[in-house]
Order: C-alpha cells, then sequence, then structure tokens
C-alpha cells in the first residue's frame, strides 16, 4: 500500500456570526473541527482559545448533571461521574471526537458510561479475568509505530470463536484499553491485527466489530490507524462490512499491509520476524507485559561479571515467585540523604555537571510519593547536536523515606546514575541518564520511574533495596512514565557563527552552561540549609525570652512575697 498523497488545505472560510464550519481529514479523525489538526494535511494549524475550551468543557459538564444524571445516576459508574467532573482533559477528548459539537458529546458519554457499567471496567484486573485469556497470548500491548503511538497487538490467528467465553474477551479488551488509558493519561493507540496463517474460522465479526465499537464510541480520541497485516483474500468480503461500521470518513484509518510495505508504519525493530522485522519479543504470561521496561546500564558502562551474578540470582526469584513484575536493581548505589548530595556535588564539582537540558526541566508531575520534574519528556539532541545527556529530579513529599528505582525500554541505550535508591523525607534528588556510546535517542524510548515508601526500620543499602522491592505489593508503588524528545537543533546558527569567528571550541559554553546549572543547585540546597537554621535560631529565640520572662516573673513574686 502506497502513502497516501498530500492533500490540499480543506479550510473553508467562516462568514463572520457563523458558527466554525466542520471540515474532513483524511488521516487520524473523522472530523475535524477548524480548532485542530491532525498535523499530517497540510491545513493550516489552529488552536481552541483557552477561554473556548474551558467553557465547552464547563457546558458539558453542567448539562450532563442536569439532564443526564438526575434519571440515569443508576447506570452509571460513580467513579467515571466523579472523573468526568475533574478531569478536563478526558472532557476535551469527548469534544473532539464529537467535533466540540455538545449534544454529541453527551450521547456518547451517556452510551459509554453506561457500557463502563455494564462491563464493570473500573474494576477489571488480572484477578477478576480467567489467567488463560493472559496466556493465550491473543491479545497484548507491546512496541510503538513510526510516530511514537503504543501498538495494540490481535493476534487472529490465535483468536477462537467460542459464544460462552466471548464475554470475558470482550472485557480482555476492555482490560487492556483502560489498562494504558490510565498509564498514559489517554495517548492514542495504533491497532494491529496480525492475519498472517489466518482463514475464515478465525473470522469473528462480532468480537472484531466489538474492538471498532470500543475506539468509535467508549474511548473518544484514542485510536490513530487500524493495520491490517496480510489479510487473506477470503476475508476482503468481511473487512467491507467493517469498513461500512467505521463509516466513509474513517476508511483511511485502515491500512491494509504486507511484508514489504507494513514498516512504512511500523519500524522493523518493533515488527516480528514474519512480518519482516527484527523484534525477538515473545510473548508470555506472566507477569504483565508493559512496555519491556529493563534494569539500564548501570553508572559506569556494563555490567560487571559480579553484577551479573546477582541478576541471575534475582531473575530465577522472579521465577519463582511469578506475581513479582519487578525485575531487582544490580547497582551497589548507597544511600543518599541531602547532605550526602551536597558533599557529593562538591567532590565531583570538576569532573562532572548536570546535563544542559536541566533547563528543560520546568514541568513537575505531582505524585503521592515523589514529585517528578520533568513530567513528561527528556530531551535529547540529534546525532547532529550531540546533547547526550538528561536531568530528572525527584523530590520527596512524604515523611518517611522512599526508595525508587529507574527502567527503560532500551537499557542498552542508557546510562542512568543513580538507577536504583532511596530518597529522603522532604529533599530532593538528582538522576542523570546519558545515552551510552553512539546510540541516539528515539521517540520510541520510554523510562519507568518506580517508587515505593519503606519503614523507618527498613535499612537502605544494596540488599535492603533489594529485598525490599521483592516484597513491596504493587498497589503500593507509584509508577510514572516519561517519554524521549529529539531535538533537531538546540543552538541558535548566531551563537554558532560567533564562537566559530572566535576559534572556541562549541563545548566551551556547555561546560559553563553545565557548570553554572550545578552551582545553582548547590546554591538552592546551601539555602534550604540555611532557611533551617534560621528557623532553629528564631525558635532558640523565642524559647530564651521565655526563659526570661518566666525567670523575672519569679523574682517579682519573691520580692511581692517578702514586702
Amino acid at each position: 500500500m502506497g502513502v497516501w498523497p498530500r492533500p490540499l488545505p480543506l479550510v473553508t472560510p467562516t462568514p463572520i456570526g457563523h458558527a466554525p464550519r466542520v471540515t474532513r481529514c483524511l488521516h487520524r479523525r473523522f472530523f475535524l473541527s477548524p480548532y485542530s489538526c491532525c498535523g499530517r494535511c497540510g491545513r493550516p494549524r489552529r488552536t481552541m482559545a483557552d477561554q473556548d475550551k474551558a467553557a465547552l468543557i464547563a457546558e458539558t459538564r453542567r448539562r450532563f448533571e442536569a439532564e443526564y444524571l438526575p434519571d440515569k445516576s443508576d447506570k452509571y459508574d460513580s467513579r467515571d461521574v466523579e472523573r468526568l467532573q475533574q478531569d478536563d482533559k478526558w472532557v476535551e477528548n469527548y469534544l473532539i471526537w464529537r467535533h466540540d459539537v455538545v449534544d454529541d458529546t453527551l450521547k456518547m458519554i451517556d452510551e459509554s458510561f453506561q457500557w463502563r457499567k455494564e462491563y464493570t471496567v473500573n474494576d477489571l484486573s488480572e484477578s477478576v479475568l480467567p489467567k488463560w485469556l493472559f496466556e493465550s497470548g491473543a491479545l497484548f500491548l507491546h512496541g510503538y509505530d513510526k510516530e511514537g503511538y503504543k501498538l495494540f497487538w490481535f493476534k487472529v490467528k490465535l483468536h477462537v470463536r467460542d459464544q460462552k467465553q466471548q464475554l470475558d474477551k470482550k472485557k480482555l479488551v476492555a482490560f487492556w484499553l483502560e489498562h494504558y488509558a490510565k498509564r498514559d493519561h489517554g495517548k492514542p493507540l495504533t491497532v494491529v491485527f496480525d492475519m498472517a496463517e489466518t482463514g475464515i474460522s478465525h473470522i469473528d465479526l462480532d468480537f472484531v466489530r466489538f474492538i471498532v465499537n470500543c475506539f468509535t464510541d467508549y474511548y473518544p480520541n484514542f485510536l490513530t490507524k487500524i493495520v491490517i497485516f496480510e489479510m487473506p483474500w477470503i476475508m476482503n468480503a468481511a473487512f467491507k462490512i467493517v469498513k461500512g461500521w467505521l463509516g466513509p470518513d474513517a476508511i483511511s484509518m485502515l491500512k491494509f499491509t504486507n511484508k514489504s510495505d507494513v514498516q512504512e508504519y511500523i519500524s522493523g525493530e518493533y515488527l516480528p520476524p514474519h512480518m519482516g522485522g527484527t523484534d525477538s519479543f515473545k510473548y508470555s504470561y506472566p507477569p504483565l507485559v508493559d512496555d519491556d521496561f529493563q534494569t539500564p546500564l548501570c553508572e559506569n558502562g556494563p555490567i560487571t561479571s559480579e553484577d551479573e551474578h546477582e541478576s541471575k540470582e534475582e531473575i530465577d526469584t522472579d521465577t519463582k515467585e511469578p506475581g513479582d513484575l519487578n525485575e531487582e536493581q544490580n547497582l551497589n548505589q548507597k544511600k543518599m540523604n541531602s547532605v550526602e548530595q551536597i558533599s557529593k556535588s562538591e567532590e565531583n564539582d570538576k569532573t562532572e555537571f548536570k546535563p544542559k537540558n536541566a533547563k528543560k526541566a520546568l514541568t513537575t508531575f505531582k505524585g503521592p510519593l515523589l514529585h517528578i520534574s520533568p513530567a513528561e519528556e527528556l530531551y535529547f539532541g540529534s546525532k547532529e547536536t550531540g546533547e547526550k545527556k538528561c536531568l530528572i529530579v525527584l523530590t520527596n513529599v512524604t515523611k518517611n523515606v522512599v526508595a525508587f528505582k529507574v527502567r527503560t525500554t532500551a537499557p542498552e541505550k542508557y546510562r542512568v546514575k543513580p538507577s536504583n535508591s532511596s530518597c529522603e523525607p522532604g529533599t530532593s534528588l538528582d538522576i542523570i541518564v546519558s545515552l551510552h556510546g553512539g546510540f541516539s535517542a528515539s521517540l520510541q524510548d520510554r523510562f519507568l520511574i518506580m517508587a515505593a515508601e519503606m519503614d523507618q526500620s527498613s535499612g537502605s543499602g544494596v540488599p535492603e533495596l533489594a529485598q525490599f522491592w521483592k516484597e513491596v505489593p504493587r498497589t503500593k508503588v507509584m509508577e510514572h512514565r516519561l517519554r524521549c524528545h529529539v531535538i533537531e537543533s538546540s543552538k541558535p546558527s548566531t551563537l554558532t557563527l560567533k564562537e566559530n569567528a572566535l576559534n572556541i571550541p562549541a563545548k566551551t559554553n556547555e561546560d559553563l552552561h553545565m557548570q553554572l546549572t550545578h552551582l545553582l543547585q548547590i546554591n538552592k540546597r546551601l539555602q534550604e540549609q540555611i532557611d533551617r537554621c534560621l528557623w532553629f535560631q528564631q525558635l532558640s529565640v523565642v524559647l530564651s525570652s521565655l526563659s526570661v520572662t518566666i525567670v523575672a516573673f519569679c523574682f517579682y513574686l519573691a520580692y511581692s512575697q517578702r514586702s
């Protein structure tokens, strides 16, 4: 299948006083309002003003509460109603999927809420569904397409039609979609129907229709495209019906591919060998497939033989305890408190500095245990710009020690320092992520930060941390994911010209910037210590004043009794 030709702009001028005209898009969405763009149509990108967006969200909530909630409250899950009132992004996705038409948006919310309660979506978990469903490997999340969207795989040859099992299979679809929606905050998916080695016995139109309906009716703005690999000719008639379900304006979302052209949409590193790729991934359960996050390279290079032996022992332990989804870290990283961080940073002042991209950590994810900055993306440079380091700042917002570890989908590419340690209450800790060797970052790379509170009696050495991660319940582990962003050009051209004119190496200014960032971090920590000292000083003054007052009062009482 060839690449779609670039369509002409479809923007239609809107008369003054009329509502904006809804336009069609041949790519990701069925329709597009002039406020949005799929990014590939050639139409100018226009964004809805924040106040207009907020007004539509408020109107949707108000009308839903007034027109739907009184009569149908028993048909909704109260958790969904509460989320609707709190999650602006969720409401916005409903509006986008229904072209900012509030009436249609309300109907979709009503239908999806009733469906969510019928399928008990909020309560679906591994323990609720039959284990054999996960073991079959017919449905799972793994890898990313070329645009960085997660792949939702449906291995059609592993699906067997059985009406008695149909409800459980549909709940499995809902489980995966809800699992991913909550984890990645509703970022869209790409669905892959792998139809290699399938025949007419595998056709189950009812199940396929359910999957399509999940994206068109229940999970708004959640689908980018459907990649169909090697569909047998005998199934052409069946997929004409599927096209009818999607509608004429969404036909372009279907990508019929074979071994020769599937890499137009998915790179070979995430395609199995039978699809012409190099991905050696083989589905197995347990544990639940989770982006294949693995232990990154240790801070001083590849894992040593001693660490490798320890890693093998931990892997054996994980095999004996299949419920444990966390691979243990192999780094000999000592416990770091705020004082140790200051001394360590001073010792390394001449040799190691914070990366230049520390200035990009402007957003913060505020979790229950840790605040993590940046909130969503790590910025790396391309091979040309050469930016190979990023900074992650963790801040412990609890009253207890918090253990953390960092995992990545590309462990051969990155060094993480520290990747397995703990953070004292009320302190901040810096993690440096650097590219290893000649590798470059890609949009498909992900990082997972896991954190859990430790008891005060627990130690924080390597053996204690390893044992802690084996025993801590998954429900008590906070997880946050970061994706990579590649910057094509990180330097203004004028700066480059000036450096060349003065014959000064480009790295000099980078080093100065890193030194400045390093000094600012030290200054921040010293300021925190000074603030604590001032607080103790003020407390001492108050206590001294109180003592003097009490002594004076005692002298006054003694003098009064004598007189």
